[in-house]
């Protein structure tokens, strides 16, 4: 950042008095602060990467104090850096003002494919660090593992299932299947049955697989009880509410079986407690009886849990949760989203593939497009039924779908702001553009609060799809 930048900023952490999710305010008015490692580590583990701010005391109300010696401070930051794994490189920014000098540190993400950033004297265990709003915290196992799959490119789908045989599988729907596969393999059906069960992951270590059991088994949950849905319709707008009569949910069911038959299950018990409503067309008045929710939408959010899901060891004890509310359908898969995907490109740009044996076998069977055009089918179902845009929550450790079942009423100004940002943006502009034309005191709330909305309803498209992050990145409308 330039010294205008950094001054700027002094100026919004005083205004906001308080530090964030990419802002860490360290004194260092009698010398460099200890234990900076913690927050070296975090940044580095965020797609952001954040920034650190030497010479305001957090204690005094984030008072301008200064630095006791810029220089100094720089080659001390620098210590710290060189002591991570891999080796961090901030970019420092120095500001002076009335007699005070103030020094920024920039720290930058790392590509997924080399976190999780850690302190080398610690290890991997206990030098990783994740950054909650403006804490600074230790990694759980599953959040290093998460990235660690990535990287070595972990196939969990097709891990050996312990005391699993061919015995446990049913032998005629694994043969309809490899029937299929050869039919659009050639090559495949010159090789031997046994060939064929190692090649299309069935067997592996002389072992059945996971994919297997969870496709062909005759009844998976014997060996994997927690790998299910658990399905519940809730009579209020949170868990614990009650109905008149007391109870805390109308229907709960626990949904197991083959993946195939676990997606029809639960197609099922949306069917069966979700009502219609009726809606009248404010133009002809006339009336149209509708479900709450459309079922290709529904379709596609419980299918993507069940194939994308994490299926390691790390998750196993943990169902797919199914939760109808008053006023939404919430489904919750463990394993956040996999590789670099964000919640912003979803249905935007081919993403990594977590279980590929799972995602072919699915799509072998007719079962899925395996085309990435999922997310693109919710939206549209959603949109042709006159309902939100379905709302897509991500963290490392579960991925959540949420489908309203009625409009939320808009607040005029939100709309007209809205459509004004589309019209703004029918040629490319910059998030500084962005931020500049909305007018609004922090630009960040800005952007989460109209333009990301519109980036995952697509109204709005990214020029670099595959680099959402990117600096020189810029939106425009879709009528562009």
């Amino acid at each position: 950042m330039i010294e205008e930048e950094l001054k700027e900023l002094i100026h919004t952490i005083q205004r906001r008095g308080c530090e964030w999710q990419t802002m860490e305010v360290k004194s260092a008015h009698r010398g460099c602060p200890e234990k900076l490692y913690n927050t070296i580590s975090a940044f580095s583990n965020q797609d952001n990467g954040g920034i650190m701010i030497f010479g305001l005391d957090e204690k005094a109300h984030f008072a301008k104090v200064g630095v006791y010696d810029a220089q100094a401070l720089q080659k001390k930051v620098m210590e710290y850096c060189e002591q991570m794994s891999p080796v961090v490189r901030p970019v420092f920014t120095v500001y002076d003002e009335d007699d005070k000098v103030f020094v920024s540190a920039e720290i930058p993400p790392l590509d997924i494919s080399e976190r999780p950033c850690f302190r080398a004297g610690m290890g991997r265990i206990k030098g990783s660090y994740i950054r909650v709003g403006e804490a600074d915290k230790p990694m759980t196992e599953y959040e290093i593992y998460s990235y660690e799959a990535f990287r070595k490119k972990q196939r969990d789908d097709i891990r050996p299932a312990d005391g699993a045989s061919l015995n446990a599988l049913n032998k005629d729907a694994l043969d309809v299947y490899l029937a299929l596969m050869r039919r659009e393999r050639p090559n495949l059906a010159r090789t031997t049955e046994e060939q064929q069960y190692e090649l299309n992951g069935i067997i592996r270590e002389g072992q059945v697989t996971m994919s297997a059991l969870l496709l062909f088994g005759l009844y998976p949950q014997a060996f994997y009880s927690r790998l299910n849905i658990s399905a519940t319709c809730n009579p209020g707008k949170t868990k614990g509410d009650t109905d008149t009569a007391g109870n805390r949910f109308t229907d709960t069911k626990r949904i197991e079986g083959t993946i195939p038959e676990m997606l029809e299950k639960a197609l099922d018990f949306v069917r069966s407690n979700m009502r219609q409503t009726t809606r009248i067309d404010s133009r002809t008045g006339k009336r149209t009886d509708m479900p709450q929710y459309p079922m290709n939408a529904v379709r596609e959010a419980i299918l993507n849990a069940l194939v994308h899901r994490d299926y390691s060891i790390h998750t196993e004890t943990r169902p797919i949760q199914l939760d109808m509310y008053e006023d939404r359908l919430e489904i919750i898969n463990p394993g956040g989203l996999y590789g670099r995907l964000t919640v912003d490109q979803l249905g935007h740009t081919q993403p990594d593939t977590r279980n590929p044996v799972l995602i072919t076998a699915m799509e072998t069977l007719g079962k899925t497009e395996n085309r990435y055009s999922g997310i693109p089918t919710m939206r549209l179902a959603m949109a042709e039924s006159s309902l939100p845009v379905p709302v897509f929550k991500n963290t490392t450790s579960e991925f959540k779908v949420v489908l309203y079942h009625e409009p939320k009423a808009e607040n005029p100004a939100a709309a007209n702001t809205r459509e004004r940002l589309l019209a703004f943006c029918s040629i490319p502009r910059t998030r500084a553009e962005i931020i500049a034309h909305l007018n609004i005191e922090s630009g960040q709330y800005a952007l989460r609060r109209y333009l990301d909305p519109l980036i995952q309803s697509g109204d709005i498209n990214l020029t670099i799809p595959d680099k959402p992050k990117s600096r020189n990145q810029k939106y425009f409308s879709s009528a562009h």
